[in-house]
């Protein structure tokens, strides 16, 4: 047994109302520069629909993940003979126009128009070639079913039921997807890199490019089956999701989680047996992948687990965060999360607890009682169209998992109900899905109610890990391509500010203080006004342009 630890991610897809907040505070932080305007290292995408970059599940097109050969694991767009072979011309990757060419408008014709008998238009211009360019496709393209009665059915995830789903808005089912980078524990980006830019931190498992090391061969991005490693056409180098390291070493959720409008997500640790994750992802048949991963996370209420941690260097406190962690609850506890497209064989740890939505919606339209649990189990059973959608994305076609799972999400519904009612409980409706009223409870606390320390349970960095520790090892090799700008959130404007602990302390401060002027002297954030630290009391100097003040002329008008 070889434990380790790793920082995953569960998203309840219920909660998700395509907001895309996720998305725009990401972008802000993170991809807000030159060279990386097409680049989302979170999206929302609506289902059914193609995604983000158009059709990146058909890896038969992209030759993504891994695949099984003669009982070895190998890589689906080849080894290393292969990729010696294209290493200066590499076919297999997706090209700008399935991403989508990024655009802004000439504003400086619509403002400066003189005088005319027709209004001014704007044309849109390419970010990229700055030539002007006709709109017919982005990175939310598919929002809300919008198109999809011309481009939904292009959707892999509908091989086998296509002749089922109708796209009129009336017939179909809906859901939001949201996508970051998996942070897998068998990740296909890294084994494609021929540079062995792309790691993955022994501390905790987030996967992260060597700015210095990459050589922008882009064979990572043929690699990842998520398609969530990108090239910046700028810099030359590729760029993935970091899991906003700077954050969580100091135990901060990542940006899209702390700014997710609907709660839907949750940050904890998992502990793992590093030796077993070969013999899961080398199983056999792809519907048994979800049990196999199951099988590599290792229980730290176990004694001889919590002894072999110790030994293997994980701290006290991160064992104790492994025990507490709504993750590790939800994955190997309740079981109602599930992995996207466990068939990759990369061992993600973003997974997903899949909606109950669009059942219950087929319940109301029918007009019978949407929250009986007959109802919603002779529902699951019968409605073979969205389940089986579902499998396609959660566990490779296994309809079993997905079954199991919406019958515990319908069950906690119907069972929550009568005690929200005043009604005496049914201790049968949870024995229906193998779960005791308490477990029941706790799960529905944790789903709908839990608060903000319990929905990210995040331990801190330790100082002997400090050396190596990307962001204490290091600066961000990206930072001086934005202009001065700072990437990482907390510190967007002029002054500098120090990335982990330092930045934790402003920001504490920050949000304790009654007012900006009475923090210390020394927070960086003092005297300074904009929307990241203004706390929306009264109207401090500056805020307006031209002096005005809270006391001034510009406040009383």
């Amino acid at each position: 047994m070889r434990v380790m630890a790793q920082m995953a991610m569960v998203m309840n897809l219920d909660k998700c109302i395509g907001c895309h907040t996720c998305s725009v505070t990401c972008k802000q932080a993170w991809t807000n520069r030159a060279g990386t305007e097409y680049v989302w290292f979170n999206n929302v995408e609506t289902r059914p629909g193609l995604g983000y970059p158009r059709g990146y599940e058909d890896q038969e097109e992209w030759r993504g993940g891994w695949v099984m050969k003669n009982g070895r694991l190998q890589l689906r767009a080849g080894g290393r003979l292969k990729k010696l072979l294209t290493i200066f011309s590499n076919p297999k990757m997706p090209s700008i126009s399935d991403y989508y060419e990024p655009w802004t408008y000439d504003y400086e014709t619509l403002l400066n128009s003189p005088a005319q008998k027709n209004f001014p238009v704007a044309r849109p211009y390419s970010l990229i070639s700055g030539k002007p360019v006709n709109v017919s496709w982005s990175a939310n393209w598919d929002d809300d079913l919008g198109g999809s009665r011309e481009h939904a059915a292009k959707d892999v995830m509908l091989k086998g039921i296509e002749d089922k789903v109708k796209f009129e808005f009336e017939q179909t089912f809906m859901f939001y997807l949201p996508r970051i980078c998996e942070h897998c524990l068998n990740p296909s980006c890294a084994a494609s890199c021929p540079s062995g830019a792309i790691y993955k931190r022994e501390e905790d498992g987030i996967v992260l490019v060597d700015q210095d090391r990459c050589r922008g061969w882009r064979m990572c991005i043929t690699g990842c089956p998520y398609k969530k490693v990108y090239f910046n056409h700028k810099t030359g180098k590729a760029e993935k999701c970091t899991f906003c390291y700077p954050r969580i070493e100091v135990g901060i959720p990542t940006v899209c989680s702390e700014t997710c409008v609907g709660r839907l997500r949750y940050i904890g640790l998992v502990l793992y047996d590093a030796d077993k994750v070969l013999e899961a992802a080398t199983t056999e048949d792809d519907t048994d992948l979800y049990e196999s991963q199951l099988g590599v996370f290792l229980d730290p209420e176990d004694p001889q687990v919590r002894r072999e941690a110790e030994a293997a260097g994980i701290p006290g406190d991160w064992i104790e965060a492994a025990r507490r962690s709504p993750v590790k609850k939800l994955i190997m506890d309740y079981k109602v999360a599930l992995p996207l497209h466990p068939e990759y064989r990369t061992m993600p740890m973003v997974w997903y607890i899949p909606p109950l939505s669009p059942v219950v919606d087929v319940i109301k339209d029918t007009g019978y009682d949407a929250e009986d649990v007959d109802n919603l189990f002779g529902a699951i059973d019968t409605l073979r169209i969205p389940v089986e959608y579902l499998a396609n994305l959660f566990t490779a076609g296994d309809v079993a998992p997905v079954n199991t799972v919406l019958k515990k999400l319908a069950a906690m519904r119907s069972y929550m109900r009568d005690i929200n009612l005043g009604r005496d409980p049914r201790d049968e409706i949870p024995a229906a899905v193998g779960m005791e009223g308490e477990d029941m409870y706790e799960m529905f606390r944790l789903l709908a109610l839990a608060r903000y320390e319990e929905r990210y349970v995040i331990p801190t960095a330790h100082a002997e890990q400090a050396h190596s520790l990307e962001e204490l090892a290091t600066e961000c090799a990206v930072s001086e391509y934005g202009g001065g700008q700072e990437i990482f959130g907390e510190g967007s404007g002029s002054t500098p500010t120090p990335i982990a602990a330092e930045n934790l302390r402003v920001r504490r401060e920050a949000l304790t203080a009654d007012s900006i002027d009475e923090l210390p002297p020394d927070n960086p954030l003092r005297g300074r006004v904009n929307l990241l630290n203004w706390d929306g009391r009264g109207m401090p100097d500056g805020i307006f342009p031209g002096g005005g003040s809270g006391s001034g002329e510009r406040a009383d008008r």
